[in-house]
């Protein structure tokens, strides 16, 4: 009989012995049987990190200090912290928020957490005692494991809970790091179910209040078997993902999916980004596969690329959609195609450009194995080449969250009529290729056209000058609403009616007549925490300028006679 590692390892062996046959991997692949008890930590860290010498983790500072910790380190500093948490009362099932920066103390207690059979509630360091609150009391805390320089934002955040210090315990507060004083055995399985909580993740809050979201033992580290396949890292591999700890992505990049693929976790940490920097590490470290969101390639690209991409092999990008522009320029300076990829806190990957497959530039590519994807009509609620994406019910991918904590009716809508609804918009081509439209919020109509913000953005930071861009609809009389851009200015440009003109002309040069930019605005994005674009903000100060609650100078493309003469 086979044991859980072993039908887990051959999930995830199939997937890397078909890593460029994408058509192959689809038709085999089923997700693995795990029986009635299965714990990530124990099942499958453990088993392949106990005597591992292979680096696990790799650690850099922009001082130049580092540090690098072995597979087997990695499980026995686990060990470790695992009997120090419970002989401070963490039990099974209970909620451990981690507030932590990219430290090894972080992925050790991941590790500890998930041996407890305990729920990891992650956190970003950002967050002030007003979010932790909510935090608290949404998430139902019954511990927390901060930095001694972050314990003070708990003296205004009430309730009884445990506290965890890694660096010198204020009072009242238990010394994370004497967990390193004890000598204990290997950590034995708590008996975890497929089905028992994980992971409890606060969405970024884009358009509302912060959903709570679930996942099991298994939907994020057997679900992220499609991200590891996606990554296409092997074993010994260096892998690099910019992410920040507290959001899904960090979970997806910077832990489950590198060590599914039992590679290295290469972080680079600095206090203000640095493209040269990031780019003499990745070829120090000699990483082989880099994943970073679109922001961060919009700065590499203005960067010097002439080094060439050391030893990388595979790039990705996810978070947002990926504009074409970027891609081509990595292209043309490195022989490499960035690959876009699409998931959600609530949905490990699930649609991907893989390798092997041809890249289609501004589509995210297809279904990955095992995530039934159906384009759903918004109007008929069938199955349509254009329309929001769906994960069909009927067949549940085991990546698929349990449901939204404490949201009974969000949680009914996001799972109508028999599909799991992501609120993002996608067309589908002969051949499958799924192109980003945009989020439900955000596509909208001008002159009874339909407007994807997305393609509009994808034009207009094509220009030298653009550094980030966002259109939203303003407010007309004649045509119901026009788009409107919002422009994050690159490094040398003047925010002036020059600049707004060149823009302007550009994008109409490039867009069709209806999708003509007709104001714009240079102005600072507003953005989550996570750092995504809130454009729900900026269609709410269009709103507000239209019944004169605010002031807004903008550039309109009819004071420009010279646009005349230029294509409409």
């Amino acid at each position: 009989m086979t044991t859980t590692t072993e039908r887990y390892r051959a999930a995830r062996d199939l997937l890397q012995d078909l890593s460029a046959d994408y058509a192959k991997a689809v038709a085999e692949f089923a997700w693995p049987d795990l029986g009635d008890r299965f714990n990530w930590a124990v099942d499958w860290f453990d088993a392949v990190g106990r005597g591992n010498d292979r680096t696990a983790l790799w650690i850099v500072d922009e001082d130049g200090a580092e540090a690098k910790y072995s597979f087997d380190e990695m499980a026995r500093r686990s060990d470790q912290a695992a009997a120090h948490l419970a002989a401070h009362g963490v039990v099974k099932g209970d909620r451990v928020l981690l507030m932590l920066d990219n430290q090894v103390e972080l992925w050790e207690a991941m590790l500890a957490v998930m041996k407890l059979g305990a729920i990891i509630l992650p956190t970003t360091t950002a967050l002030g005692p007003v979010e932790l609150v909510d935090r608290i009391e949404r998430g139902g805390a019954k511990h927390v494991l901060v930095n001694t320089a972050d314990a003070a934002k708990f003296d205004e955040v009430p309730g009884e809970y445990g506290r965890f210090a890694v660096g010198e315990a204020p009072e009242g507060w238990v010394a994370y790091r004497a967990a390193y004083e004890l000598d204990v055995p290997p950590a034995v399985h708590p008996g975890t179910a497929p089905s028992d909580p994980q992971l409890l993740y606060f969405t970024s809050g884009t358009t509302s209040r912060p959903k709570l979201v679930e996942h099991t033992q298994v939907s994020y580290p057997v679900g992220h078997l499609a991200t590891s396949f996606w990554v296409a890292a092997k074993p010994g591999d260096v892998h690099l993902n910019v992410s920040s700890p507290g959001w899904a992505k960090h979970a997806w990049s910077c832990f489950f999916a590198p060590w599914i693929a039992e590679a290295t976790i290469f972080v680079y940490n600095y206090s203000r980004f640095d493209a040269a920097a990031l780019l003499k590490q990745i070829r120090r470290a000699g990483v082989n596969t880099f994943c970073a969101p679109p922001t961060v390639w919009r700065m590499l690209i203005k960067a010097d690329l002439s080094g060439g991409p050391g030893d990388l092999r595979q790039l990705m990008s996810a978070g947002e959609p990926l504009n074409p522009e970027v891609m081509e320029q990595v292209q043309r300076a490195w022989g490499l195609t960035i690959r876009d990829g699409f998931g959600q806190t609530e949905l490990p990957l699930a649609i991907g450009n893989v390798p092997g497959m041809q890249v289609k530039p501004g589509s995210m590519g297809l279904p990955l194995p095992g995530v039934p994807i159906v384009l759903v009509d918004p109007v008929t609620g069938e199955p349509a080449n254009e329309g929001e994406i769906c994960v069909d019910l009927a067949q549940r991918p085991m990546s698929l969250m349990t449901g939204y904590q404490g949201d009974p009716e969000r949680d009914a809508e996001a799972m109508a009529g028999g599909y799991y609804h992501t609120g993002d918009v996608a067309s589908r081509d002969e051949d499958g290729y799924i192109f980003y439209i945009g989020r439900t919020d955000d596509v909208f109509k001008a002159s009874d056209y339909k407007i994807s913000p997305f393609e509009l953005e994808s034009v207009l930071i094509e220009h030298p000058a653009v550094a980030e861009a966002a259109v939203v609809p303003a407010p007309d009389e004649v045509r119901l609403a026009v788009p409107k851009a919002y422009i994050s200015l690159a490094a040398g440009y003047e925010p002036n009616e020059r600049t707004a003109f060149e823009i302007l002309k550009h994008a109409r040069e490039g867009l069709a007549p209806y999708q003509r930019v007709r104001r714009l605005e240079f102005f600072e994005l507003p953005k989550t925490i996570s750092g995504k674009i809130r454009r729900v903000d900026l269609r709410g100060r269009e709103v507000r300028a239209a019944k004169g609650e605010a002031t807004v100078l903008e550039y309109r493309d009819d004071q420009f006679p010279e646009l005349r003469g230029t294509p409409a």
